[in-house]
């Protein structure tokens, strides 16, 4: 599906989201799509991951530390990888697809799309490779928007012997979640009763998708995944979206602690000193109502 002067193709337009997806969405915390991405993309995105994973890279980071990056030489069990898209070129394709961000900017009804972060995780077969409770937000404590949003994009059919991503219904309503950062806690049952103790309703949907089909959820919305029990090797990547008003401000822990996240170490400076989350080459937009031009750098 090509891009026509910088605007969604009308076969595009068909593919997003209509008011009441948008009100689901709102009320729920979470949005499957229909089939938006053609196999070509898909497969093409699989290609990049399979050599990322060989060591292959197209840009290099001006840092090494400070974020998760799997190698070869750490355990065989879950794969996780941030900022591949800043590093392969077919993963940044995928990241940076207009499609994926015009339908963020409809669900949060923003008028521009940036990307924030992605992740390339991968689930080896009959691995017990569950991923803990979360929300993203809590990661993103230095960002000022509540519209930050997930896609998240299996390369391939997903069932639930996969493991796929679980989202709990409606969570993004809870409030006190800004320090749930449990992302390697896989105790999830031990959570979940915790939840129920608190008065929560836990209602768990699994994202079970179709190759091209991807699901999006709110950054506050409570997620993780269980464990990889098939016979297939479970690759998918979740890309972190920012809407326009999105900037950096200054946050503390409960101990008094000045936050930050690794982002910061990447993007430009603003003349007061403040990470600029509109840096250009690292925060691209990705769909805006005006224009989506991007180019990948070589070196970031």
């Amino acid at each position: 599906m090509a891009i026509l002067n910088g605007e969604l193709t009308l076969e595009q337009t068909k593919l997003l989201p209509s008011e009441s997806d948008i009100e689901f969405y709102e009320q729920h915390g979470w949005y499957k799509s229909a089939f938006i991405l053609p196999e070509e993309v898909i497969n093409l995105a699989l290609e990049g991951a399979e050599k990322f994973y060989r060591g292959e890279r197209d840009a290099i980071l001006k840092t090494k530390d400070g974020f998760v990056d799997w190698t070869p030489h750490n355990s065989q069990g879950l794969r996780n990888n941030e900022f591949v898209s800043l590093q392969k070129h077919e993963l940044r394709q995928l990241a940076l697809n207009p499609v994926l961000g015009a339908i963020a900017a409809k669900l949060t009804r923003s008028s521009e799309i940036r990307l924030l972060d992605d992740q390339l995780i991968s689930k080896p077969p009959k691995t017990n490779t569950p991923i803990g409770w979360h929300t993203d937000r809590s990661y993103w404590a230095t960002c000022s928007s509540d519209k930050l949003l997930t896609a998240w994009i299996p390369l391939l059919d997903c069932d639930e012997s996969l493991g796929p991503l679980v989202v709990i219904d409606g969570s993004h309503h809870w409030g006190g979640l800004e320090h749930m950062r449990l992302f390697n806690d896989s105790n999830l049952e031990k959570l979940e009763a915790e939840f129920i103790q608190q008065g929560k309703e836990v209602v768990k949907v699994p994202m079970v998708l179709k190759k091209g089909q991807v699901s999006f959820h709110n950054c506050w919305t409570v997620h993780g995944s269980y464990a990889n029990s098939s016979n297939q090797t479970r690759t998918a990547m979740s890309i972190h979206y920012q809407d326009r008003e999105n900037h950096y401000r200054p946050y503390w822990d409960l101990q008094g602690k000045e936050v930050h996240m690794f982002d910061e170490q990447l993007c430009r400076k603003l003349p007061n000193g403040d990470p600029d989350f509109s840096d250009p080459l690292v925060f691209p937009v990705v769909w805006s109502a005006s224009s989506k031009e991007q180019s990948f750098c070589s070196s970031i």
